[in-house]
């Protein structure tokens, strides 16, 4: 009779041996490599060995470089040679000594035993060890969803149907993220179909086949797009066929850290369908119906009772410690008033007082009931932080872009390398692009800035007053006392007296452009001045100097308001002088000062009218066209159609989130850290889910064993357990939403009040959106249906005699 029991024999002796022969080998091999200096040629397949692919066949392909020398950076010595073929021997031979370490026992000689010859048991007797159908459904639809979510990303941001010759044209094209949107949702639901289909022709989930499928088929593509950012020839060969695929992973910052979230997450869509295929078809037929299923599971946890989710969502809402304190009183008292009444009743009833406090003993709550309530309370916690971190995150990020957008432009136009003298005609052509709304020409260039107070270096921009308003939102940051007009007018703007007495300059009053302006229809009249007493006869008049626009830190840093004057300097030009080449500088009169509340442009940025840049920088036209689009999500596209528009080169077109990339990137970033962090909290409750349903299998293993002695399948015990999971998840993540939601209106009715000085915001800003307050629902749902798979599973497992036999 032959043993039950696996029996492998292990000799250590060779076991050892032959793991320290291949160790020198591998080491050897490492030697013969690095003195012919070819890792950069076999690195890509020794990859290929560590991953699986042919593993012999690709080390010995990797070894047969060496020796051939192809594109060596120097011959291979005799040594090398040597240390080559020491190492694949020894490399051989230790894999040989721990092949014939590990043996398999023979088989004992035994006869056959009384039952030799009945009926296997059927599950047993349907079993295989493995399907290679399963493993090409697995595989091939990581695979397949992978491919998918590239090529239909590409096609939607690129334009399905859109003409050959640019902006306009008919045919579908979506910005960037809803392509990646859109295809990401095909891809998933890919990868569960093919999850689903495997799971279900193989009747069971199949973790191995999953596994080898993921491993081999999904991960190549992940890897090449990780390694396509450091290695020359891949980029070359793969960047511009992928350019939409890396710029929405490039959206975090970190282009490889959204391939691999990509992936993870097509994995995860692959366990759901796989799980999903088992329910459904586990029992060997299709059957879809869970009515009965989710009536006991129902009647199993009671999660949806009045009084747990009340008492849950008082937690949520009011913290744990005062509803605990209401709930404990009201509690000690019904308990006080029930036993009065009991011991009355006993009185005159002995046995009607016995059934009355049996029945209050069987209203107390069960420890299972217990770890039920808590289960559901720490999925509400986690859903309520997250929506309520994400809303506030997203706050901070809409107020942010709403300021940088308020002061940039959605996009900009310009040369790759020159001025735009012919801006009027370009902004013609660019008004019919589809998309565009406003547009300014602008000049922009660094400047130094003086005053009697102070000096500092700003970013300088000349704009013409006219448009700006239509790109920006610098003539609603205006502050009383000053006005863009005046950049155009400057003899409106009223000058202010220098402290040394009546007429004396604060700076020097040469202005922009090296020549003094003449005043309104005639030349700056001189001031007279007596020869005798040395005085002026009549006041001298102010001369009328251009505008600029300040920023209030700018203007409060440099100690000066409208009507004073200041001094500009350009580096990068020079004057002749007769001592000598000199910086360009010019004087201007401030005009207004603006307040964008951003520190960084309230303290460096300045503005001037674009003919007076003009003349200062020695420009011909202007430096670029800001637009501004119907759509900031789809400005990246409404650019490209403007240069296709425009006729490609030497024109470039940059929208606003690659003008600002590392700032609204850190910020994804942040918010998706943020995000993976809190979710820590669900996963910690979905720890509580386990226990609890694994303390119900145990609780009902006589009810499952007379479920299945009744016909119910393995699939249906499945069924019943992963909806009690569910139901916990499902109450969590509701009452987790609604909490959340009241925090968040909470905060934006009432508010946080922040300090503006520090802040550059009054309160708290809370954006609540509602993909990312949806998703965190899901997240948390997923979270307690992935904790309730191995518990319904070891449900399944239990059976009707185990079950009994103690009955």
């Amino acid at each position: 009779m032959q043993s039950a029991e696996r029996q492998t024999v292990y000799r250590w002796g060779f076991v050892w041996s032959g793991a320290f022969v291949a160790a020198v080998g591998f080491v050897l091999l490492g030697v013969a490599i690095s003195r012919s200096g070819a890792w950069a040629e076999v690195a890509s397949s020794l990859g290929l060995s560590v991953m699986g692919w042919g593993s012999l066949l690709q080390t010995l392909n990797a070894a047969l470089l060496v020796p051939a020398q192809l594109g060596l950076e120097k011959p291979l010595p005799v040594s090398g040679m040597q240390f080559l073929v020491a190492g694949v021997l020894a490399w051989l031979g230790g894999w040989g000594l721990l092949a014939f370490g590990i043996q398999r026992a023979p088989a004992p000689t035994e006869g056959p035993s009384a039952a030799a010859g009945a009926t296997l048991y059927p599950r047993l007797a349907g079993y295989r060890d493995f399907y290679w159908s399963t493993l090409g459904a697995y595989g091939g639809g990581v695979l397949l969803a992978e491919l998918v979510l590239i090529l239909l990303q590409t096609l939607l941001s690129s334009g399905v149907g859109q003409s050959e010759g640019g902006a306009g044209g008919s045919g579908l094209q979506l910005a960037p993220p809803w392509a990646f949107a859109v295809s990401l949702v095909v891809a998933c639901g890919v990868a569960f179909v093919s999850g689903a289909i495997g799971a279900a022709r193989a009747r069971r989930l199949s973790m191995p086949e999953a596994t080898i499928g993921v491993f081999y088929l999904g991960l190549p593509i992940p890897i090449i797009l990780t390694l396509m950012e450091r290695v020359g020839p891949l980029q070359l060969s793969l960047g511009h066929r992928l350019r939409e695929v890396t710029y929405v992973a490039g959206l975090l910052g970190r282009p490889e850290l959204g391939y691999w979230l990509v992936f993870g997450l097509l994995v995860l869509m692959l366990v759901l369908g796989i799980n999903s295929g088992f329910i459904a078809a586990g029992s060997g037929k299709l059957d879809l119906r869970a009515g009965f299923e989710l009536f006991v599971a129902r009647r199993h946890v009671a999660v949806f009772r009045p009084s747990l989710l009340l008492g849950t969502m008082a937690v949520l809402l009011l913290g744990i410690i005062p509803p605990l304190i209401i709930y404990g009183i009201i509690r000690a008292v019904e308990a006080a008033v029930e036993r009065t009444r009991i011991r009355e009743l006993g009185m005159a009833d002995p046995i009607a007082a016995a059934h009355a406090l049996n029945k209050l003993k069987l209203r107390q709550q069960s420890p299972t009931m217990m770890m039920t309530a808590l289960s559901v309370g720490g999925v509400g916690v986690g859903v309520m932080a997250l929506i309520v971190v994400l809303s506030v995150m997203s706050g901070f990020e809409i107020d942010l872009q709403q300021k940088i957008l308020g002061t940039y432009a959605h996009a900009v136009v310009s040369k790759y390398a020159g001025d735009l003298p012919e801006y009027p005609k370009l902004m013609e052509q660019i008004g019919k692009v589809r998309g565009v709304i406003g547009q300014s020409p602008f000049i922009v260039n660094q400047v130094m800035i003086a005053s009697e107070g102070n000096v500092d270096g700003v970013v300088i921009k000349g704009i013409d007053p006219k448009t700006v308003g239509e790109v920006t939102e610098l003539p609603s940051y205006m502050l009383p006392g000053g006005s863009l007009d005046f950049l155009n007018k400057p003899e409106l703007i009223l000058p202010k007296r220098a402290p040394g007495g009546p007429g004396s300059p604060m700076l020097d009053d040469k202005p922009a452009g090296g020549a003094p302006p003449p005043a309104p229809g005639e030349p700056a009249e001189e001031e007279e001045v007596d020869p005798i007493i040395g005085r002026p006869t009549k006041p001298a008049q102010e001369q009328v100097l251009p505008g600029i626009i300040l920023g209030r830190e700018l203007a409060a840093s440099l100690r000066v308001v409208v009507g004073d004057r200041v001094n500009v300097v350009s580096p990068l030009g020079t004057e002749l002088s007769p001592s000598g080449p000199v910086p360009k500088n010019g004087a201007f009169r401030v005009a207004g000062v603006f307040y964008s509340g951003m520190y960084e442009y309230d303290s460096k940025f300045v503005y001037i009218s674009l003919a007076e840049a003009a003349r200062f920088f020695d420009v011909k036209g202007a430096t670029g066209i800001e637009l501004k689009v119907a759509d900031i999500d789809d400005a990246r596209r409404i650019a490209s159609d403007v240069v296709r528009k425009l006729g490609g080169y030497p024109y470039r077109a940059r929208d606003w989130s690659e003008m600002n990339k590392n700032l609204f990137s850190a910020l994804r970033l942040e918010k998706l850290v943020m995000g993976i962090i809190l979710s820590i909290i669900i996963i910690v409750a979905a720890g509580l889910i386990v226990a609890t349903v694994i303390m119900l299998v145990l609780e009902k293993r006589k009810e499952i064993s007379v479920l299945k002695a009744l016909g119910v399948s393995d699939a249906g015990i499945v069924k019943i357990f992963l909806a009690e999971g569910l139901q916990i998840g499902v109450a969590g993540g509701l009452l987790g939403l609604l909490s959340g939601l009241a925090w968040c209106l909470f905060i934006e009715k009432v508010g946080i009040k922040l300090d503006p000085e520090v802040y550059y915001i009054p309160a708290l800003p809370v954006k609540i959106e509602p993909v990312q307050t949806l998703l965190a629902v899901v997240i948390a749902v997923l979270v307690t249906y992935l904790a309730s798979i191995y518990p319904a599973l070891k449900a399944s497992s239990v059976e009707p005699v185990e079950g009994l036999k103690a009955e």
